[in-house]
């Protein structure tokens, strides 16, 4: 397997971090939001509670040396982050931008099947997870600019795993 990106090689080692029960705040993702800070997140950010996908991968970025997009704690303002990728450039590490009820979820292209995206991405489940995902939900495939497109789509056995309904 060809060197995956930085930002991807930053998530996979998130794999696992899970909110924290009830009232409580997961302190590593609260540690994530005060390192970015409101003006990255475009919000003030105080409980883990709050949608975290796009946290997640503003810190991912972040820590591989890649400005986030503005108001990175929004999924959907991933949308238009970086350039834009055809459905046959996809490659590890892509941003996957996703609609879903009550709002949109975002994570980064692990692999594919027929019909569903291998992402991934926080907030899968209340923690970072790999997770399939509909292809048809997705509306923005995103690389960051100025880094080279390194890899090719994945192709992954099926092995009867669901797929995410929502992923809030």
């Amino acid at each position: 397997m060809a060197t995956e990106p930085a930002w991807l090689a930053a998530a996979r080692a998130k794999l696992g971090t899970r909110e924290a029960p009830g009232a409580a705040n997961s302190p590593t993702i609260m540690g994530w939001a005060k390192r970015l800070g409101t003006k990255v997140l475009g919000m003030v950010y105080n409980a883990d509670s709050v949608p975290w996908c796009g946290l997640f991968v503003a810190t991912c970025m972040q820590e591989a040396g890649i400005t986030p997009a503005p108001i990175a704690v929004r999924a959907k303002a991933w949308a238009t982050w970086g350039r834009p990728l055809k459905v046959g450039e996809l490659a590890p590490g892509a941003v996957l931008v996703f609609e879903r009820p009550g709002g949109g979820h975002v994570g980064f292209y692990d692999g594919e099947r027929s019909d569903a995206y291998r992402v991934l991405g926080g907030n899968q489940g209340d923690a970072v997870t790999l997770t399939w995902i509909e292809k048809s939900r997705c509306v923005a495939r995103r690389w960051p600019v100025g880094r080279t497109l390194t890899g090719k789509p994945v192709q992954l056995a099926s092995n009867g795993e669901p797929v995410s309904r929502n992923e809030a």
